[in-house]
């Protein structure tokens, strides 16, 4: 991690400077300070409409189809085959909407997701009378730690397939486990199936802060992700493939070609200053002096290591998700309980006495924390890192859950 310098990195995050440990990452990412410099410029030299042909209405339209193109090269897409919107929650919300199939086609739905991929489906079956099949993991506990485990790959989907699949939907990362599922497999199991043209949909919000994105190699017709969560402004950017646009009809105005996604279903849900911040960040993803994509996973991989060592070090704690910290197995997304301690008494404890955030909860992926794994509503313990995060602030973590989370049994 020689060209990796933690110190330059944090010192362009603002936010780093207040007297506050950032580990709830996973909820929403502190912002560059690029971007936040991006945002206000825009709004105060170039807040007007677009399309107008007067100076100040020109520069607006080329920053924000400067904001579109950055976002479509990031993800190595075209530009008319994105869409920016105010959440995934909502863009996965559209392309629901979007989507036409025929009564008794399947659709197969992973139960361990946020409920951001998983309620727009359940909807469409209903509405178009559709089979919904769950895809549902074991729990697969390690013979070591006894840390359930489960996990989506191609094995426990072709089960699943037969000629009437329509959709298959699943997270890149568990937002609660951190486990990375093999996406471009299970892509390639899907095609090489029984219904080749099924489009996958693929939800890489706990996935894209943490690695680069590529849409073509990893073979997918649908995948979102939130910027505010990598580093960015609170918007969300959707990709979507041609076979995937051509079963969508288009939500947009009658008098529009429907030409592209961002006619069929972004429903002018763009903000204009946010797009403009977009070329700020993604220079900083690729090209910034401080990092690289390699050491960032790698600083990441050495903090993950440092928690999940603690953590497996102490037997009344149960790790939901990968017990092991290879960076090829898992984003730095952490969940726990401790024997003998509610959840919400855990975060307390240490917020209480320290200035470490972090948060307890299901984190909107209910029907994985209480239906799979079964626990009740305190839910887990999560720790999010990101790579801005040091490692002096994972041990002042691990001493304070040591001296205020102290064993009961």
């Amino acid at each position: 991690m020689s060209d990796f310098d933690i110190e330059a990195v944090r010192s362009q995050f603002p936010a780093l400077a207040e007297d506050q440990i950032f580990f709830d990452n996973a909820g929403g990412s502190q912002t560059l300070g690029t971007v936040i410099e991006a945002i206000r410029d825009y709004l105060s030299r170039t807040n007007v409409q677009l399309g107008a042909s007067y100076k100040t209405g020109k520069a607006s339209t080329e920053r924000y189809d400067a904001g579109f193109a950055a976002g479509a090269q990031y993800v190595n897409a075209e530009e008319s085959e994105i869409v920016f919107g105010a959440s995934t929650t909502q863009l996965l919300r559209n392309v629901s909407f979007a989507l036409e199939f025929d009564e008794g086609d399947e659709i197969i739905v992973s139960s361990i997701d946020h409920e951001a991929n998983i309620a727009p489906w359940v909807d469409l079956a209903a509405r178009q009378k559709l089979v919904l099949k769950w895809w549902t993991p074991t729990l697969s506990p390690s013979s070591t730690t006894k840390n359930p485990d489960p996990q989506l790959n191609a094995a426990n989907l072709r089960p699943l397939l037969t000629s009437r699949t329509r959709l298959v939907t699943l997270t890149h990362a568990s937002n609660i486990l951190g486990s990375i599922h093999p996406i471009a497999s299970i892509a390639a199991e899907v095609r090489a199936g029984p219904s080749p043209s099924a489009l996958v949909v693929v939800d890489g919000v706990s996935y894209a802060p943490h690695r680069p994105v590529d849409v073509r190699a990893l073979g997918v017709d649908v995948y979102v992700f939130s910027w505010y969560k990598v580093y960015g402004p609170h918007i969300a950017q959707l990709y979507a493939s041609p076979r995937a646009q051509s079963q969508m009809r288009s939500l947009g105005h009658f008098f529009k070609s429907g030409a592209t996604l961002e006619e069929k279903i972004g429903l002018a849900g763009a903000s204009y200053e946010l797009l403009h911040s977009l070329p700020a960040l993604t220079s900083y993803l690729l090209t910034s002096p401080s990092s690289s994509w390699a050491t960032r996973i790698a600083h990441e991989e050495t903090l993950q290591s440092a928690v999940l060592a603690y953590l497996t070090s102490r037997p009344d704690v149960t790790i939901y998700g990968v017990a092991a910290a290879s960076a090829a197995a898992r984003v730095s997304t952490i969940s726990f309980r401790v024997a003998g301690w509610a959840s919400p008494d855990v975060v307390a404890a240490v917020e209480e006495a320290t200035n470490i955030g972090f948060r307890w909860g299901a984190f909107y992926s209910e029907r994985l924390v209480k239906g799979l794994l079964g626990l009740d509503d305190d839910g887990i313990v999560r720790v999010s890192l990101a790579h801005y995060n040091s490692l002096d602030e994972v041990k002042a973590f691990t001493a304070a859950m040591e001296k205020y989370v102290p064993r009961k049994t």
